[in-house]
């Protein structure tokens, strides 16, 4: 590749090339630092394995200069799952009519390639003369644990003096049509695991048995019963969704000794994950009995508000598609839950139609026009007279 300029679609099919399945970096990350490292970024691999798989992680950086906008993405893919149901090799990068395909062509090392020619591409427009500095935040656990990657880089960074000011991940946050949507937001997730004890016995002899199953429905009708929130501006209404219930009994005649239910919740900023917490264990003392309930709390919810950030990077897509996209807080978690402690962050990438699907892909038109939406970002934000960003306070 040209010092000056790197082609998104070479750049992607390298880096889909490498079977990075979650956790395995499988020399993605090689494949970035090789191409950054000629363009003047400072490349920090950084590993983490505490708890869990070893994470290989990478940090680039161009400049030195405030503010520092930082790109974020993740090089791990989803497995293929039944490669018999792909019409490609899913590790190929096939083209085909104007189509790239492959795991990680929209979710997400399309958005990368693009992030890394849209750089080289203002970079060399203004002789590497920048009014701030341009970063990378790479991780190799995105579609995993999410422990080792993002969360302890931004410590690492932030330990080592290293500030973000702006940050933009690369998720494909687009439904249909590239420039339809830029995330500000996300809701919060927390999942609760209830197992409801009794006592065995047989159906015909109740009073020597406990039945768990009516206190676990009374647990659950009760948590269905609260409407949580009627949503607000920037957020669609909070729900609890009962994923599974499970008692495991194949008799008829046996009163079983527990019974068991997973749920999940995703919830804006109305409400936090301790105070529902605190309600869901409310319910099921009122409920009586024993019980055993264990809660895993995702992610809490965020919000970037609109400002001159969210402005710059709409005025970008609409300067290239014709068209303001739409901002919205929708979908599932992204590593911007961690980014969002330590810098105003947004979500712009591709098309995600086909992610996590038998052939993924991205057409090539959308990266041509994705490396022109983040160059025009960037010049917004770092290099023309038209610099808008400040470092963050």
């Amino acid at each position: 590749m040209d010092k000056a300029t790197i082609d998104p679609v070479e750049l992607a099919r390298a880096l889909i090339r490498c079977q990075s399945v979650t956790p395995a970096e499988a020399g993605a990350l090689d494949v970035l630092e090789r191409t950054l490292t000629p363009l003047g970024f400072r490349c920090q691999r950084l590993r983490f394995s505490t708890p869990g798989p070893e994470v290989d992680n990478l940090y680039a950086r161009f400049g030195e200069a405030a503010p520092n906008f930082c790109f974020a993405g993740h090089t791990d893919v989803v497995p293929v799952g039944d490669q018999a149901s792909w019409t490609v090799d899913p590790f190929a990068a096939t083209i085909a009519d104007g189509t790239l395909y492959g795991r990680g062509a929209s979710d997400m090392k399309g958005a990368i390639a693009c992030f890394a020619a849209a750089a080289s591409d203002v970079i060399a427009a203004h002789g590497g003369r920048l009014k701030g500095s341009i970063s990378l935040l790479i991780t190799g656990d995105e579609e995993g644990p999410a422990v080792n990657g993002t969360v302890k880089v931004l410590r690492h960074l932030a330990a080592s003096g290293e500030r973000l000011d702006y940050c933009l991940v690369g998720e494909p946050t687009n439904p249909t049509r590239l420039g339809e949507m830029v995330k500000i937001g996300r809701r919060g997730s927390l999942t609760g695991r209830l197992k409801v004890l009794g006592t065995a016995g047989h159906v015909g002899y109740p009073q020597l048995a406990d039945n768990p199953v009516p206190r676990l429905l009374a647990v659950l009708q009760a948590l269905l019963a609260r409407k949580l929130d009627q949503g607000n501006e920037h957020f669609e209404p909070s729900n609890l969704e009962i994923t599974t219930i499970d008692i495991g009994n194949p008799a008829t005649n046996v009163i079983p000794g527990a019974a068991r239910a997973v749920f999940n919740i995703r919830y804006n900023a109305i409400h936090s994950g301790a105070a529902l917490e605190a309600w869901i264990r409310e319910c099921c003392e009122k409920a009586g009995g024993r019980h055993e309930l264990a809660i895993e709390h995702g992610a809490e919810p965020f919000l970037t508000k609109p400002g001159p950030f969210t402005a710059l990077i709409a005025d970008a897509v609409a300067a290239v598609t014709g068209k303001r996209p739409a901002f919205s807080t929708t979908g599932g978690t992204s590593d911007a839950r961690f980014i969002k402690s330590y810098c105003p962050v947004a979500e712009f990438g591709l098309v995600g139609q086909t992610m996590h699907k038998a052939d993924e892909r991205v057409a090539l038109a959308d990266l041509k026009t994705l490396r022109a939406i983040y160059a025009g970002i960037l010049e917004r934000a770092l290099a023309g007279p038209a610099a808008g960003l400040v470092a963050a306070s």
